[in-house]
């Protein structure tokens, strides 16, 4: 028998918000471990808040709105306020009911920028990190610490001498002028992005594009990859050195028991190893033996656990393809070190969530 469409609404529904979430959505373990890092900064939220005025979008949901932009790599911020209009998961996860308004995306935005001031995506983080090690899921003896570039938000015409904005006059275009600089030399010595003065420009080997970019350090996990630490510095050709060492003498604890840190060939220099081993670490840096002595030799290699570190070394490219194919960090959205810096952060602690998420799943 043919069903009848029947083109009346009801005036009532009677089917709750949480009843229409499959209880084995992998977002309810997700949200549920984001509530819990979000009650112990509750505390740092008052701070960041005036007790007069009007009240703004609760940093709670703020943050899980961030969260779900990220985890489905929701390019702006215009295009989540239209998911939250009418995707009942969404709702759910940032914890608007069905009667709710949504925020208006320039207010949305305004309230975000408000928390980079607080440090919360270090807090996050941390807390994200607090849960991992509850599980039982750190070692806090086995390490890799790794670079990788991160596009900026700003074009190669940005990129002009400084004091001087360099245009064509005979342009057909003033707000996108056409820039001859075929043949001009540029260094972030001379040059800086007008868009972006944060941005340098980097290439990452010999035949490679150079490209207005900053660079994301980590510090990552040995025992189930979770990434333990991370920075975000300027392009430079020492940066990746620089950070690493920074991160390495940020990991607690070090002296009391010996740990190693692995990395690949572009940390294979004498300053660095001779750092690493100052910080009570072990550096399991691979060899780099092209026309060159390494400055790693056989009293390291020779044991076992070298290899060991070798082949785990390789599992830190599982966060970066992570964070910039899907924490939409290829090319950042955001402008300036901090701004960016927050954002890079902030995907390493929810990549953390999705790994756990991953590792506590039952089989």
């Amino acid at each position: 028998m043919r069903g009848e469409e029947n083109n009346q609404a009801p005036l009532f529904s009677y089917i709750s918000q949480e009843d229409r979430i499959p209880s084995d959505h992998p977002l309810r373990t997700i949200r549920t471990m984001a509530d819990e890092v979000l009650r112990g900064m509750s505390k740092g939220f008052s701070d960041l808040y005036s007790d007069v005025g009007r009240p703004s979008i609760p940093p709670e949901q703020l943050l899980r709105a961030l969260l779900l932009q990220i985890l489905y790599s929701i390019r702006s911020e215009r295009m989540l306020m239209e998911q939250l209009e009418y995707n009942l998961l969404f709702r759910w996860f940032v914890g608007l009911t069905m009667d709710d308004a949504v925020w208006v995306p320039t207010v949305f935005t305004k309230n975000r920028d408000r928390l980079l001031d607080g440090d919360i995506a270090e807090v996050f983080f941390t807390g994200v990190l607090g849960v991992a090690r509850e599980k039982k899921l750190l070692s806090d003896e086995h390490f890799t610490v790794d670079g990788t570039l991160i596009e900026a938000w700003a074009g190669q015409k940005s990129f002009q001498k400084k004091g001087k904005r360099s245009t064509d006059s005979h342009s057909d275009d003033p707000g996108n002028p056409t820039i001859n600089f075929h043949g001009e030399k540029r260094s972030n010595d001379t040059h800086a992005s007008t868009t972006d003065p944060d941005a340098r420009l980097y290439r990452k080997g010999p035949g490679k594009e150079a490209k207005l970019c900053y660079m994301g350090h980590v510090l990552m996990d040995n025992r189930h990859g979770l990434a333990y630490d991370g920075c975000l510095t300027l392009a430079t050709g020492t940066a990746e050195r620089d950070a690493g060492s920074v991160l390495v003498k940020r990991i607690p604890n070090r002296r009391n028991h010996r740990v190693t840190v692995g990395a690949d060939k572009h940390y294979d220099t004498r300053n660095f190893v001779r750092v690493i081993r100052r910080l009570k670490a072990t550096p399991h840096v691979a060899q780099n033996t092209s026309n060159r002595s390494s400055a790693i030799d056989g009293r390291t290699t020779r044991h076992p656990g070298y290899e060991v570190s070798q082949r785990k070394r390789k599992r830190i490219e599982e966060i970066f393809g992570w964070v910039k194919t899907i924490g939409l960090m290829r090319k950042t959205r955001h402008r300036g070190r901090e701004r960016v810096g927050w954002m890079f952060k902030f995907a390493l602690a929810l990549y953390n969530m999705v790994r756990v998420n991953n590792l506590l799943a039952p089989a």
